[in-house]
Parts: structure tokens; sequence; C-alpha cells
């Protein structure tokens, strides 16, 4: 990965947002104080996970697009810059390449464009209101090659049926991937769940040149010749529910 440009902490500071702790208080304050776990469990009890509030976050009231898995940040650069009326959160579990990103967005000085080091899972589940996002992206997620890498799965049931209850009336659900066995899990998934309309679905196998890319992953893709899938999906009125795992 080539090196970015360096950024001190206060200049990514507006393009971070760190995950509040179990207790209530930024990631990475017990290892400033010194506090252990331990005394940090019996100092205080757990305190109720905070939602994000995308208008003090953002400084603006504009719709809000989520993208778990933003690596590099290839497509939260492009659609940041492209649509500067719509507010864009990247979720990536790498640290270096959400600071990658981050650098990416603060050297361009995109306000618009905010991420963090955090499991996407978590984030959806304790940290995003219900009905407050206008859409989230999962674009080429890691598969699980191996039985035992089965758990690190990001697309579960569990996790669509936290995408959709964070996902206003109207919104998009965007999936996409370069592997055609997880692209038929998560379509199953999604498909089951009544909270979902299917908008479009297409496989494309066109070359970098004539079908560009989205995403690193997706470039290199298709320089390989390797079939893109992607699919689109409408968030209904209809109750959340947790469809079976097709993945057994």
């Amino acid at each position: 990965m080539r090196k970015p440009r360096r950024l001190s902490s206060d200049e990514l500071a507006p393009y971070v947002w760190e995950m509040p702790s179990a207790r209530g208080q930024r990631t990475g304050v017990r290892e400033q104080t010194g506090e252990t776990r331990e005394e940090a469990a019996t100092a205080r009890p757990p305190t109720a996970p905070t939602p994000i509030d995308w208008p003090t976050l953002f400084g603006n009231p504009n719709q809000v697009e989520v993208e778990v898995g933003m690596g590099k940040g290839l497509f939260l650069l492009t659609e940041a810059t492209a649509r500067p009326g719509v507010n864009f959160f990247g979720i990536e579990v790498v640290r270096k390449y959400q600071l990658y990103a981050a650098t990416r967005y603060a050297i361009r000085r995109l306000t618009n464009a905010k991420t963090s080091c955090a499991d996407a899972k978590v984030i959806l589940r304790d940290h995003v209101r219900p009905g407050s996002v206008a859409a989230v992206h999962v674009l080429f997620p890691d598969p699980w090659w191996k039985k035992r890498h089965k758990k690190r799965r990001v697309f579960t049931p569990e996790f669509a049926a936290d995408a959709a209850r964070a996902i206003a009336p109207g919104g998009r659900l965007h999936i996409a991937s370069d592997v055609e066995e997880y692209f038929g899990v998560m379509t199953r998934i999604v498909r089951a769940m009544p909270a979902f309309r299917e908008v479009s679905a297409e496989t494309s196998s066109a070359p970098v040149e004539e079908a560009g890319y989205q995403t690193n992953f997706e470039r290199k893709a298709r320089l390989k010749g390797t079939p893109v899938w992607r699919a689109v999906y409408e968030r209904t009125g209809e109750a959340v529910t947790v469809a079976a795992d097709p993945a057994g």
C-alpha cells in the first residue's frame, strides 16, 4: 500500500469517529489513564450504547449513507466528491486502512466524509438509530474460504436485520461481490426478508476500461476478468425479521 501523506492527529480528528467504549468513554482512554480492565469494570457499571447523532457529527441535517468495509476509501472518496449534499460514513476494521482513507478525505477537505475503525456489526446494532440512514453499502466483503473462518463472515442474517433497522423506508441496501458463492448467500438472506424489495441484480464481466470500478477490490477483479455480481434492495415498511442462514 502506498504511504499517504502523513497528517497529525488534530488534522485527522474531524474525519474520525471513535466508537465509545462499554463504559461510555472513548476507546483508548483506559490506555491513556493506565486504568486496567478490571478497575474499569468495578469502578462504574456499563452504560447503554451511545447512538450516533448524525447532524452533530457532520454539522448538517443531510442524508447519511454508510459503507461497511471501506478499505482504503475509494468508494467514499468518489461518492463524497460527486455528491456533496450527502454525508458518508465509512467503517473499516483495519486501522491502517481507516487512517489511509481518513487522510485522503482530510487532504481534500471533504467535510461530508467520516470514518471509524470498528466492527460494523457492532456499530449498526448499537450505535445507529433505527431509520436514520438513507443507504448501506456492502461492497466486496471478505469471503470465508475455510469453514473455521465462517464466524468472521460479515454478511449474516443478523447483520442484514441490523442494516434493515438502520435504513429508513425507501432507502437502499447495495451489495456487490466478485465471489459468486458469497453473493448467493447475501441475496438469499435479503430476498427472504419482507423488509427489503429487490430493485436490481446483475452480473458483469466487462473490463475495467468499460465498466469502471467502485472499489480497489472491484478494479482487481475486473483486471483479472473475474465476474462481478451486484444487487440493490429497497427498504419497505415491513417489520424486520431475521432470515435463516443459507450457509448453514
